[in-house]
Parts: C-alpha cells; structure tokens; sequence
C-alpha cells in the first residue's frame, strides 16, 4: 500500500498557529556533502520534473528553477500535489488556498479572483482597472500568465502540483511576484510510455443546480525519441444564486469550463529536449456569486418591500462573464555538461468579458437628474471587455555539475498589450437625456463615441514592456549553504485614455507613460547541522510598477468626493517591499514539520479605493505598512494507513501611516488600520486513513476542516463599521432618508469536508464526498455599486455540494529505447615484424643479431 504525506513550510512546532504542506521526506544527503540527490538527478531529466517515485514519494519542486526536494529548498514552499487536490476535491485557486498556509484568494466573481500570500494584500481591484498590477504572479509551468484581477481560473486536471512560493521571488520571478508566486506544474510527456486518465463526476449544490464533468489525459510514445501528452476537460457548475425582476430565474449562476491541452517531448538526442504546447480554455459563468441587502428596485423600502434572503438578488439583465484563453509556448533545453541551457517562449492571447446589470447605477443617476421613473427604469449594460496578447522570451544557463558552487542566470523580455474598453449600453436613454438636458446634449457630450445611447464610454490601450537580467548562486560550505541572487528590472509602460458620455468627463489623454528600472536583490543562509534538520535566515526585496490614475467620473461625484478624491488623480508609485525571515524544517520517520516566522517592510503600498460616489477608483501610496505572521505546517504518520497534517498561519497586517482627514475616515489608512482581504487567522486539518479492503482493493475515508478568519474587503470598510448607507434616492415609494445598516467586516468562516473511496489494484476509483457538509454560508467580499447609493450586497462562496467521482487510471510500458549508438574501438595495430637471433633473442626484423662470441682458445695457445 503506497500513501504520500503531505510536506510543510515553517517555523517550529512551538508555534500553534499556521498553514498546510504536504509530503514524507527522503533521506537527504548528511551535512557536509553536495551535489543533487539520486531523487533530483532523476528529476533533472524533465524540464518540469515528476513527483518522484522513489523511496518515500519526495516531491519535487522547481522553485528555484532547479529540481531540489522541498526540505532542500532555503526558502518558504508548499506544494499541493494531484493526490492532494484529488483527496480535496478541489477544483479552484480559492478552494485549494484553505489548505496552504498563509495563501488567501478574495473572490470577486467568476474569474475574477485576487490572491495574496502572507498578508501583502492592497485590496478590491475592480473591473475597470486594468493599470493595477498584481501582486503575485502566476505561471504555468514556466509561462506567465498573471493578469491584474483576471488570473486564469485554470482547471486542475491531470496537474503534477500547485506551487505556493512564499516572500517576495522578484529574483528569480519579477514583477508581479512582490507578495510570492504560485505555479501551477503539469503533467509533462513521457518517452516510451502509454499511459492515462479518464475522470466522470456527477455533484449536486444544495438548493442549487446539478453540476458535472468529464476529463480525459493521455500520454503515448511516438517513436523512441518523442511523446505526447493530450488532455480535455469540459465541467458544468451547478449555480446556486435565485434572481427576482424582470430577468429573474433560478439558479442564474451556473457555468461551464471546456478545454484542453497537447504537448510534445522530442529528444532527437539525450542533450537535447524541446517541448511545444498549446493549452486552451473557454470558461463563461451565466452569473455572479451576488448575495444582495439592497437594490435600487427592490428593497425594504420600496412600495411593495422586498427583504432579500441567502443566495438572492434582483435583475433587470442577465449578467455574464466569459474567457477565452489560448497559451502557446515551447521549452527548449541543452545539456552541454556542466552547464545546461534552457530557452522559454510563449505567446497568450486572451478576450474576457464581463457583462453586468448595471441598471441600478444608471438609474440611481437619472433619479439624481430628476429624470422620469420610465428612464429610471431602462435596462443598462456595463460591459468591460479586455484583449490581451503577450510575449515571453527567457533565456538561462544552470549548472549541472556536483560541486559545491551551484547556480543560476538568465534574460528576460516580456511585451504586453493590453486593450480595454467600457461601454454602458442603455436603449432609449439619449432621447430621455436631450429631452431634459436640451437637445443635442447626449451627442455633445460622447467625445466621438457613436453609440449615445451609452452614458460612458472608455477605451484604453496599454503597451508594457520589461528587460531583466537575473541570476542566483547558492555555495555549499559543509554545514552551511549561502544563497544570494537579484534581479535588475527595466519596465516601461504606454497607456492612452479616451472615455466620453454623460457619465464621463470627456477626457481624452494620450501617451501617458510610467518608467521604472532597479534592483531586486535576495540573501539566504542555511545551517544543516545535520540530514534531518536546516534553519534559514532570508532577507528579499519585492517590486511592483505604478501607473496612472483614470480621471474621475466628475458628472457622477458629489461635490464632497470631488473635494476629497479629486487631488489624487494622476500617477501613483512603485510598490516596494523587504522581506525578513526565519525558517525551520523537520523531516525524521513519520514527521515533517516546517516553519516560519516572518516580517515584511512595504513602502508606498498601492492602495485601491472607492472613489466615494463617483462610481470611479483610485489608487493611493500608502508611506509605510507591514506584514508579521508566523505560519507552520505539520504532517504525521502515527500508524501504517493514517496520515494527519495540521497547517495554519497568523499574520498581522497593518498601515503605519495616516492619511490627513477627512482621507482617514473616508479611505480607512489610518497608522494601525488593518490591510484588507487578509484574515488574521487562518487553518486547515486533514485526516486520511486507507486500508486494504479486498485482495484487490484499498478503501479509504478522508476528512478535513478549513478556518478562514475575518476579513475586509476595502480598508475604508473599517472605519464607521458598522456603517449606514443612505441612498438618498427618493423613488419606488423610498423615503429620502432610506438607511441600510451593515457589518463591513466579513466574518470569518469554517468548512469542513469528508470523501471516501475505493482504489482498486487495476487503476478504477470511486469517491463519493460532501464538501462544506454543514452549509456554511461564507461572505468573501463586499459589493457596492455607486458607494452603495445604487445597491450593497456580498460575494459568497459555495453552498453544500453532494458529489460522486469515478477514475480509471491505466498505464502500459512501450517499447525501451534503443540503447545508443556506439562506435566500436578501432582494432589494435599489427605487431611489427620480429626475428630470433641465435642466442635466443627476439629483435625487429629491421635490425641485425649481434654476432656470436670468439670460439674460446684451444689449450697450450697462449695470446
């Protein structure tokens, strides 16, 4: 019976508090010797290595673009594996991250999911930001594909493991990795191998909808020298969300997720491997996950009232949200002996939409413009639409050898455009603003736009461009390891902006440009005193670019936002962070536990605001914030057949500056203020227990329970909370003075999980499995439309889902590869020719005996 145990990243068991890992650590070489082990020479053979097969099921990571184990890497790493996901059921970021200390996604939406790690987090960044840089990057495998607000809601089929890099990998990883990178690590092709999956599940949502999905992966040789490796997927969620209006249904959330990817490995010989790949993914959510208190229309205000319960909310449209991603790419890689030379290339095209019901904040404006409730009641669609297309090319040289001096150094070039545009259809609507505002008005204020039925228009094209030159070296002392590294950066940024209608300021803005060049450097000591144990010392610098601010959505602000708000467009900062830590890793027989404590100094934090009532954002500098938390994560085998793991962390994240009010209150940055998204606490407890059940067969039943701690969704969600909203909007029998209370502060929230199965010898499973069994209700973000004059309401998290999943794995050794050639050794030289003298001797036969010796003399002769 084979189980893997999860592995962990951390400071001391000492420390209560913290996050999960998983994994049984190998025997590692003792103290004082170098080179890879026998599990990382085998690794070393793919460009994205397997989970190893040896010994212990060692995981193997590329953290540190080198295959190392995880106790091996000197820095904070988890890495989820397929077993893991499988046994979590988990089929996103956001569920995944439960079970990873110090890992936290803030959902806003289909596809519109933001991650952070250990607490550096600058909060909601809504649709219509696109200059806002993300915080951690993503790749998969080794292509980007982070994107502000829009990181890929990847499927996680047929993956080899999710890697969680904690602290700031600019070294290594660069902008967009300020708060750590997540990596999502496939499958690679296999030489000489048949082999494959095919996966059905069948789940039902409480209250909701049926759901389901069908994937499929297949690895299969294509000679001695090739392979390739195919998969597809194509899921059905179940939506849970019931809509009230005129576009009102049930279950209005639901969604799909298809795709698939091919890749091919080609070795025409053993120092030369090239892998292409095109990876595909439609995925579209007929919804939004949008729990509503108030809506313009219908309330308990409204004539008749209207309370809304869990799950519910009100249309006059449908929403919709849709991505279309194509990645292609090609890993190429030579061995030239002491060093290897590996060459990464991938394009991305992207086209994501976001259509949303906007009616309520168009109408909350025409009510303010004293237009009639015909015009008040006129469907509006905001729809924001982004096409992306991007090129990547890195280039970098590794070492291979066994010395005690290893290292790493590359270039990297990445050009991103990016076009994004707004447009807020609303049928009918020009006639009602011309008729009240004198006619003409709605084509004098579109700024070139043709549509005038659309109050707000905007596009804006952006051109990014990043040079950067890496390199890290790590020199093997005996019991200690010094690694050190940087990265030198040169970012260039091109936007323009026009934007035009009612709504809009009518701005017209070209060639804005945001330029940036420095150093992100990074130091790490490690002491193995000896094979079971290591302690490191870390400190790491982090970057993120700054931007420019969109003007504001002057027609919409109250004079008092103007007033506050109004100073603060134009450019914001770079982001900049150091990152102090200290780790430990424990790995002996049944235990594994790895810790860490940690401090994090961020100068000029960008921060994303609600621009009050102006239906616009703004980005802030905040001077000073920082991140100190502590995260530990421990995995156990008491008895053959159990594995228990224990993972949490608790991380203080606060502001250490103040704004001058009225921005304090307004804005929440206030010295001591909470960063937001970021729960304090966070845990995660897995059981798994497996036995034999038949002569062909193991059953299994696995548990597990999430806590995720209280959270806010905007740092000015703290100040005034809880806090009364008053539309002031004097329609639908509302009174002027309507009030809605709320508690700002999401309260923190506890899942728990329970799957079992059986795994038969000849590669069949089947699961049956609860997840969140007790029906939480789970509140992830807060959702306001015009500063919540127009409506209020949540994002929320999954109701109980009921689920069945059938596998069958199935595997065939083909044919080996023929051994390689080799030339026989010439035939030794012909012997030279030889003679025998008379004496006995044997000389070349080019050369004369001596001669014989005088007969000696007769006896009587004398000389």
């Amino acid at each position: 019976m084979r189980i893997r145990n999860q592995l962990f990243v951390g400071t001391a068991l000492a420390f209560l508090s913290t996050p999960a890992f998983a994994q049984l650590q190998e025997p590692v070489p003792p103290a004082g010797t170098s080179g890879p082990t026998e599990a990382e020479s085998v690794a070393q053979q793919f460009d994205e290595p397997p989970i190893a097969q040896g010994s212990g099921d060692e995981i193997i990571v590329t953290a540190t673009k080198r295959a190392s184990t995880i106790q091996d890497v000197p820095f904070s790493v988890n890495a989820q594996t397929q077993e893991d996901i499988e046994r979590a059921n988990a089929t996103s970021i956001e569920e995944i991250a439960r079970n990873v200390a110090g890992l936290a996604v803030q959902n806003l939406g289909p596809g519109q999911s933001q991650v952070s790690i250990r607490g550096v987090s600058a909060g909601q960044i809504v649709r219509d930001q696109p200059g806002v840089k993300e915080q951690v990057g993503v790749y998969l495998d080794e292509s980007v594909i982070s994107l502000s607000l829009f990181t890929p809601d990847l499927d996680l089929f047929d993956l080899n493991r999710v890697e969680t890099l904690r602290g700031p990998q600019g070294t290594l990883f660069g902008s967009g990795s300020v708060g750590g990178t997540i990596r999502y690590i496939t499958n690679q092709p296999v030489l000489g191998r048949t082999e494959g999956m095919i996966e059905a599940n069948i789940n039902t949502v409480a209250e909701g909808d049926l759901g389901y999905h069908l994937k499929g992966a297949i690895n299969v040789p294509l000679g001695p020298t090739a392979a390739m490796r195919a998969v597809a997927y194509g899921t059905h969620f179940g939506g849970f969300i019931d809509a009230f209006g005129p576009a009102g249904g049930k279950n209005v959330n639901d969604g799909s997720r298809v795709g698939g990817r091919v890749s091919i490995l080609w070795e025409p010989t053993p120092e030369l491997k090239l892998t292409p790949r095109v990876v595909y993914q439609k995925a579209k959510a007929n919804g939004f996950n949008r729990q509503e208190v108030f809506n313009l229309y219908s309330n308990p205000f409204t004539v008749p009232s209207f309370t809304f319960d869990e799950r519910e909310q009100f249309l006059l449209l449908r929403e919709e949200f849709r991505d279309k991603t194509m990645l292609a790419d090609l890993t190429a890689s030579y061995d030239f002996g002491p060093v290897e030379l590996v060459s990464i290339s991938s394009y991305i095209d992207r086209e994501i939409l976001v259509s949303r019901d906007a009616s309520a904040l168009t109408g909350s404006v025409s009510v303010d413009l004293a237009f009639p409730i015909s015009a008040v009641l006129l469907p509006s669609n905001l729809r924001d639409t982004t096409d992306l297309n991007q090129f990547t090319q890195e280039l970098r040289l590794a070492s291979t050898g066994v010395g005690p001096f290893q290292w790493v150094a590359g270039l990297f070039y990445s050009d991103v455009k990016r076009d994004y545009t707004q447009r807020l259809p609303t049928p009918g609507y020009a006639s009602f603003v011309d008729a009240a505002l004198g006619a003409g008005t709605s084509a004098a204020v579109a700024n070139g736009f043709p549509n005038l039925d659309s109050p707000y228009n905007a596009d804006l094209p952006y051109d990014i461009n990043q040079k950067a030159v890496f390199g890290e070296g790590t020199y093997d002392f005996g019991q200690f390891k010094l690694t050190a590294g940087g990265r030198y950066y040169d970012f260039k940024e091109k936007r323009d902006f026009v934007n035009g209608g009612l709504f809009a300021p009518g701005a017209t803005l070209l060639d804005q440009e945001t330029k940036s060049t420095g150093f992100s450097p990074r130091v790490i000591g490690t002491w193995e005193p000896n094979r079971n144990l290591n302690v490191n010392l870390q400190a790491a610098k982090g970057f993120r670019l700054g931007g420019v601010n969109d003007p504001l959505n002057l027609p919409l602000c109250s004079p008092a936002d103007e007033d506050i708000f109004g100073p603060f467009q134009g450019a914001y900062e770079d982001e900049t962070l150091w990152n102090y830590e200290g780790g430990v890793k424990y790995s002996r027989g049944p235990l594994t536990m790895n810790a860490a404590i940690f401090h994090t100094r961020i100068k000029d934090l960008q921060v994303t605001l609600d621009a009050g009532t102006c239906s616009s954002r703004i980005v802030f500098n905040v001077p000073k914030a920082h991140t100190t938390g502590i995260e530990a994560e421990v995995a156990v085998r008491p008895m053959p057949g159990l594995d228990l793991s224990v993972a949490g962390s608790y991380v203080n994240a606060e502001f250490d500056s103040t704004l001058p009010e009225p921005l304090a209150t307004t804005t929440g940055i206030r010295d001591g203020n909470r960063l937001p998204s970021v729960p304090k606490f966070q845990m995660a407890a897995t059981a798994h227990y497996m036995q034999r059940f038949s002569a062909n067969a193991d059953w299994y039943v696995n548990g597990s329970f999430q806590h995720v701690g209280s959270r806010f969704t905007q740092p000015s969600d703290q100040e005034n909370n809880p806090r009364t909203f008053v539309a002031g909007l004097p329609v639908f029998g509302m009174p002027a003075n309507a009030a809605t209370t709320l508690n700002l502060r999401l309260p923190s929230y506890n899942i728990v999980n329970l799957s079992a199965g059986l795994q038969f010898d000849s590669g069949m499973e089947v699961v049956a499995y609860v997840n969140n069994i007790f029906d939480e209700n789970p509140l992830l973000s807060f959702d306001r439309e015009r500063g919540g004059r127009a409506r209020l309401g949540f994002n929320v998290g999954q109701p109980r889902i009921i689920g069945l999943t059938f596998r069958q794995k199935f595997s065939a050794a083909g044919a080996a590869p023929p051994p390689p050639f080799i030339a026989p050794p010439p035939p030794p030289p012909a012997p030279p020719a030889t003679q025998t003298c008379a004496d006995g001797t044997v000389i070349l036969a080019t050369e004369m005996c001596a001669p014989p010796p005088p007969p000696p003399a007769a006896p009587g002769e004398r000389g």
